[in-house]
């Protein structure tokens, strides 16, 4: 039964904190077999009061935001095109691709891209999966399947996708798409 023991600076949330103890579970159940059950976290708070660094009395860092939930923000903005919204979620030198595309930089060109190939799209989520890269940004996995209609009004369903994300700073930097939308069409 594996336990951690963690240090922070006081000044983190229970939900921050909830949030690193989940994390530290599953990085334990990483390397470890064992359920989540088994594994302890125990977080102790330090008084800032009582936490010196290079001579220096510190102050903890703020949180990172979750990366998932700005993902579901994302995604439920573009749904319902509310670009504004979906804009501000974005960083500067963002890009995308997907499927048969290059790089796009902003929403307007996949708009565009998108107007030929379909009247709309949906989708339904079967799952999230985020975890941090050995780098600065947090990589989100979202898949489930696509649903909509074509232009010739004949509807599609049932068609697999998965995104993914990268968030830095609380921005998505970039999302790479992978669906089987024109495997389905050229058998339909």
């Amino acid at each position: 039964m594996p336990v951690v023991e963690l240090h922070v600076l006081e000044g983190y949330n229970s939900k921050e904190k909830q949030r690193l103890g989940q994390a530290l579970t599953d990085a334990v159940r990483f390397v470890v077999p064992a359920t989540p059950e088994l594994v302890t976290i125990m977080i102790h708070d330090m008084p800032t009061e009582n936490y010196y660094r290079g001579r220096i009395q510190r102050r903890p860092a703020a949180a990172r935001p979750n990366p998932e939930l700005i993902i579901k923000d994302y995604l439920s903005a573009m749904e319902t095109r509310d670009l504004e919204k979906a804009n501000t979620l974005l960083a500067q030198g963002f890009t995308m691709s997907f499927p048969g595309t290059g790089p796009m930089t902003t929403l307007d060109a996949l708009i565009q891209w998108s107007k030929p190939r379909y009247k709309f799209v949906t989708k339904t989520y079967e799952g999230f999966d985020a975890l941090q890269s050995s780098g600065d940004a947090s990589i989100v996995y979202c898949r489930g399947t696509l649903q909509g209609e074509y232009h010739d009004g004949s509807c599609f369903e049932a068609i697999r996708f998965i995104d993914r994300f990268e968030v830095i700073d609380g921005k998505i930097t970039k999302q790479d798409v992978w669906n089987d939308m024109a495997e389905v069409r050229a058998n339909t």
